[in-house]
């Protein structure tokens, strides 16, 4: 039996406690409420699970698409939203709001998206290169966040020539921000090739002053624990590793509490959890059809390693109705075991991609003048 480290000191994020120091990732089109639902359930309610990427200009807007987003389930405490912006005005107006109106209890800042569409405009992973832009948005969220803790996920920068998460977690520290997340890749990276976890043990070193979470190539509950030993970090972020696996956190409030209780889900239970999954998203949008359209992309993940055909992969794909859905999945072998292999990389894996960024952004890390309020995305999600 492997013998497991002792359990980690309390995170605190301002004044919530986070036992075990474990945080679902913001995921566009993943963490809404009815996933943030499952991994709760699974975790017995510990941890933090973070909503998907709200844009600040459509949420100061009240963009209808942002205000279904934003809500949370009576039983979700602490509250937590991860907003998006590049505009410090438009940050602060939403932080804000979020305070006057208490849609939340704690706010996340998203400096890490890697997508073009975000990138192109001077947000997310590409955001930190301009040292005084980034400091000027934590002051604005910050300073009218009242005693909401503000916290940030980044990555190491744009590419290995242009690395931001230093000089960051320096400013963050100075703006107030509590606790930062840094996925151990550049933009440039995406998703490919190995998180550098060295990165994240060189941030904890530089900003001792606050709490710092390590995110990337967490796949099951003995790699987060592995991650906290070996960099030191005082917490984990859950990003691609609970993709068709949201027992995962179930795993991981066992792990940090000192037990080798793992689950390996035959394919019954795992069915089981499709379903269920499929019906939350179905309640929460208001249609059943769409919401079992809305599942479609989770399929694949959550029967990676199952035996199940091509041809019965391609209707699972398409299905429209539980009862469809239901039906097909009775027709599986549901007494696989947990097939050997499973935990691995799922979603998005190709790297050594072009940073698409705006004309000149990587001229001069402190002039700012290219950046306006027109880089603000309309819609949440991603």
């Amino acid at each position: 039996m492997t013998t497991l480290a002792p359990s980690p000191p309390l995170l605190r994020i301002g004044p919530h406690t986070v036992q075990p120091p474990v945080v679902l990732a913001p995921m566009a089109g993943i963490t809404n409420a009815p996933f943030r639902t499952l991994c709760r359930e699974f975790s017995g309610g510990k941890g933090l699970f973070v909503s998907e990427m709200i844009t600040t200009r459509a949420l100061v807007e009240r963009n209808e698409k942002t205000m279904q987003l934003i809500h949370f389930d009576a039983s979700e405490t602490p509250r937590s939203i991860q907003l998006y912006g590049v505009d410090p005005v438009t940050v602060g107006k939403a932080v804000r709001m979020i305070v006057d109106e208490n849609l939340a209890d704690h706010i996340d800042l998203n400096f890490g998206c890697p997508v073009p569409k975000v990138t192109r405009k001077g947000g997310g992973s590409a955001l930190p290169y301009k040292r005084p832009l980034l400091r000027a948005i934590l002051n604005e969220a910050v300073s009218n966040a009242g005693g909401l803790p503000v916290t940030i996920k980044m990555r190491k920068g744009i590419d290995d020539d242009h690395t931001t998460y230093l000089d960051a977690g320096r400013i963050a520290v100075e703006e107030g921000v509590t606790a930062v997340a840094l996925h151990g890749r550049t933009a440039a990276q995406h998703y490919g090739g190995t998180a550098d976890w060295d990165a994240i043990a060189r941030l904890k070193e530089h900003v001792p002053e606050i709490p710092v979470l390590g995110n990337g190539d967490i796949w099951s509950a003995d790699d987060a624990r592995r991650m906290m030993r070996e960099t030191g970090c005082d917490g984990v972020v859950v990003g691609r590793g609970c993709l068709g696996r949201p027992w995962l956190f179930g795993d991981l409030v066992s792990a940090f509490e000192g037990t080798q209780t793992r689950r390996a889900p035959a394919l019954r239970e795992v069915a089981d959890v499709m379903l269920r999954h499929a019906t939350l998203l179905g309640e929460w949008i208001g249609d059943e059809t769409r919401g079992v359209i809305d599942f479609r992309k989770h399929v694949a993940w959550y029967l990676k390693g199952f035996s199940v055909g091509s041809e019965m992969r391609k209707k699972l794909a398409i299905t429209s109705s539980l009862d469809e859905l239901g039906g097909q999945l009775r027709e599986l072998d549901l007494d696989q075991p947990w097939p050997d292999g499973a935990d691995g990389p799922r979603g998005r894996t190709s790297g050594n991609n072009r940073v698409v960024l705006p004309d000149g952004w990587l001229k001069d890390p402190y002039d700012c003048a290219g950046v306006s309020a027109d880089a603000e995305l309309d819609t949440s999600g991603g």
